[in-house]
């Protein structure tokens, strides 16, 4: 007898929502077809709201451009970065799935050593599905993968691990630098494949990338606001460190881990490094504040959820960060707006989302 060959339903076929940012046609898309296309995408269109975005057949999306986001904002729209890949957090925004990836348009599918193309998305489900160790680092890095385990001397009490909130992923060819390394190393390309996961200590930054990254958008979304940039601002490719850092405090301080490491992308180009140093040039100066400052936080018992801390620590940035200079004052205020647009879009269970209409596709 003959049996008809039924593939596995991929995971969390109806608990992911992929974000995408975009300019330009997504022709990108089919070198993840086998991957993406089980899965519902939210593409936030930038720049220029009557320009068309090309979609290949066969995907299951909704597309969202300037004028879908003033209409379903209205004045709290103002929070929404334009001419930046910031405006990628609307997607997280009006997303109801659980969790979330997030990849730009330059970004394809890499290879394993072996050859064997590698399923980003997949890695990065099973990292958030796996618990995070953020107050012991274990030295063979997740204890959790297959093959490993936790080393002598790792307390017993400790290792039932913590809910990961977040997983970062890396990328092969074009590392992500920042304008200064890009012009002293205009050729530099990333060849080594690590196979490791770890988890960020608790009380330990990092320079979050926006390009590969899944997080638990219940556990974590309202902190995933990739701030104020782009057109007007004085500051651009800040969107996705800012996101990290205020991510990152909220998660050590609500017991969550965050993840880095696998899986690996292809990044196939360099942006322009001058172009860049415009952008970044602030963000070079402010960050050597901004950093301490982070480190510095401390948020009250109370604030027991994402949005609670989020509010937080936008009274923090109004209060020190805006003696930095104006432009945080303005930021502050835009978090509140944020928090305020997330909790209309995302009411408690029970409550009513007031978005008018559907999005375009």
């Amino acid at each position: 007898m003959a049996y008809a060959f039924r593939a596995p339903t991929p995971l969390l076929k109806d608990e992911l929502d992929i974000v995408i940012p975009t300019i330009r046609n997504l022709d990108f898309l089919e070198t993840w077809r086998p991957f993406f296309q089980p899965y519902h995408l939210i593409i936030v269109q930038d720049g220029d709201p009557n320009k068309t975005i090309r979609v290949p057949e066969g995907f299951d999306y909704d597309l969202y451009n300037r004028n879908d986001i003033t209409r379903i904002l209205g004045p709290k729209s103002s929070c929404i970065s334009f001419k930046d890949s910031a405006c990628r957090c609307f997607g997280y925004m009006v997303s109801k799935k659980k969790y979330i990836y997030t990849i730009d348009d330059d970004c394809f599918v890499a290879k394993d050593p072996s050859g064997k193309d590698i399923n980003a998305l997949e890695q990065h489900i099973k990292n958030l599905l796996s618990p995070s160790t953020p107050f012991f680092f274990n030295t063979l890095y997740d204890p959790y993968r297959d093959g490993a385990d936790f080393v002598r001397g790792y307390p017993f009490s400790l290792r039932e691990g913590v809910p990961t909130a977040v997983s970062h992923g890396l990328w092969l060819n074009v590392p992500d630098y920042d304008a200064p390394t890009q012009l002293v190393k205009p050729l530099e390309r990333n060849t080594r494949y690590v196979d490791a996961i770890l988890t960020i200590p608790k009380g330990t930054l990092f320079p979050m990338c926006g390009m590969n990254l899944a997080f638990d958008r219940e556990l974590i979304g309202p902190a995933m606001y990739f701030g104020l940039m782009g057109d007007g601002q004085p500051i651009g490719r800040y969107d996705d460190m800012w996101a990290g850092w205020c991510t990152k405090v909220i998660t050590d301080h609500l017991g969550l881990g965050v993840k880095t490491g696998m899986p690996y992308i292809w990044h196939s180009k360099a942006s322009n490094a001058f172009v860049n140093l415009k952008k970044e040039y602030n963000g070079i100066f402010w960050q050597e504040e901004l950093i301490p400052f982070f480190q510095s936080v401390s948020l009250p018992k109370d604030a027991t959820t994402a949005q609670k801390c989020y509010l937080e620590l936008a009274k923090l940035v109004r209060a020190k960060l805006g003696k930095v200079d104006g432009y945080f004052i303005k930021l502050a205020d835009s978090m509140v707006t944020w928090i305020d647009a997330w909790d209309e879009l995302n009411p408690p269970k029970g409550g009513v989302a007031t978005a008018n209409g559907p999005p375009k596709k």
